[in-house]
């Protein structure tokens, strides 16, 4: 198929925060272009846009990641034959996963049935197909099929899967290359971590005239505030390959589009109220490689009296001409969305568009590129 990639640079201006922190509770922070920045994990976007994936797909298109994988394909055998004892059930579940060469132990919790060693994610088609041929091996009283066993993990991908994949270290046959990448976001500014001093009052304390007027408990919280610089990519060939179906390879690009956009990590979100919508997007069709653009931001970006939005805007998109002058590579189609006028510098990489005709039209793009050749 023709080689294609979406390349997402979006700019996202958070107030007081802390979405992402570290093991002593601090925000994530980061040294780029020599001064420290605030940073938002991969792995923690990845996850929120994972989760928001809930709100716009079909539970059928999505997995599940647990180390419960005896548990959870003993339900779906429940929900298969009901005629089969649970305890039946529990046996049938991990000898159907032995036999997909899924490595299970004991459980921590005792007369809990077993559990993998790692968490693994499974599509909801292969833990019904799974169940389907535990019930089979029930019935039959034949020992479950291992060839049919792994090609059932193999195979049936959701498409939560697709794009980020699934790594199994030592069966690698279990593995899938994730179609979708996930960069660090980082501010484009340098940031110092902020301490907020807080006291929560004893309510049934405070209204007894013979106790002292002290709080309750006394604490600190940090936070940062910061415009971050987010970028994704997804090669639609790799997610083709996983899911095998255009249009489940469509509804994966479309899906991670408006989910990688509109999703926000959700640490300290009830002590800060942080949700804030994207400030700009640029969506990029791409038929070479991924570009990532944070160069833009090597320099740390001065807001010179014109707000961080409107200085990340024209940085990136002067950063992003440069780059197409020196190599010569310029994106197949792009788009951008901007919020008001501070982000009109970002007008010269591609046709400005509401978000909600954004997601279609890529979606369009890529049907047309993944079309055969006649």
């Amino acid at each position: 198929m023709t080689r294609t990639f979406i390349d997402i640079h979006v700019l996202q201006t958070v107030p007081p925060s802390n979405m992402n922190r570290d093991d002593t509770g601090s925000p994530k922070t980061a040294v780029y272009g020599g001064v420290r920045r605030a940073r938002v994990s991969s792995q923690a976007w990845k996850r929120a846009t994972r989760l928001d994936f809930q709100r716009t797909l079909d539970g059928r298109d999505l997995g599940v990641r647990t180390k419960r994988v005896v548990e959870l394909v003993a339900e779906e055998i429940a929900r298969q034959a009901e005629d089969i004892d649970a305890g039946v059930r529990a046996q049938a579940a991990a000898a159907v996963l032995t036999a997909a060469r899924i490595k299970l132990q004991p459980a921590r919790k005792k007369d809990a049935p077993e559990e993998s060693g790692y968490l693994i994610l499974l599509s909801r088609l292969q833990i019904e197909a799974l169940a389907a041929l535990a019930v089979e091996s029930v019935r039959t009283g034949n020992p479950p099929d291992k060839v049919a066993a792994l090609a059932v993990i193999k195979d049936k991908n959701s498409v939560d899967l697709a794009l980020f994949g699934r790594m199994v270290a030592d069966v690698t046959d279990l593995n899938v290359d994730a179609a979708a990448q996930v960069a660090h976001a980082i501010s484009v500014h340098p940031v110092e971590t902020e301490y907020d001093y807080f006291t929560a009052v004893d309510d049934h304390k405070r209204e007894d005239s013979e106790e002292d007027a002290g709080a309750g408990m006394i604490g600190t919280v940090e936070f940062n505030s910061s415009t971050l610089y987010r970028y994704a990519t997804v090669d639609v060939a790799q997610l083709a390959t996983n899911l095998g179906d255009p249009l489940a390879v469509r509804r994966g690009v479309e899906a991670f589009l408006r989910s990688f956009v509109r999703s926000l990590p959700t640490g300290k979100q009830n002590t800060f109220a942080n949700r804030t919508l994207p400030d700009a997007v640029v969506v990029a069709v791409r038929d070479d490689q991924p570009v990532n653009l944070v160069g833009a931001f090597e320099s740390p970006v001065s807001s010179d009296g014109t707000g961080t939005i409107e200085a990340a805007s024209r940085a990136l998109a002067d950063y992003a001409k440069d780059v197409g002058d020196a190599y010569g590579d310029a994106p197949v189609r792009s788009w951008v969305v901007g919020v008001g006028s501070r982000t009109s510098a970002l007008d010269s990489l591609g046709e400005r568009i509401p978000f909600d005709e954004l997601v279609p039209a890529v979606g369009e793009v890529i049907a047309a590129r993944l079309a055969p050749v006649p």
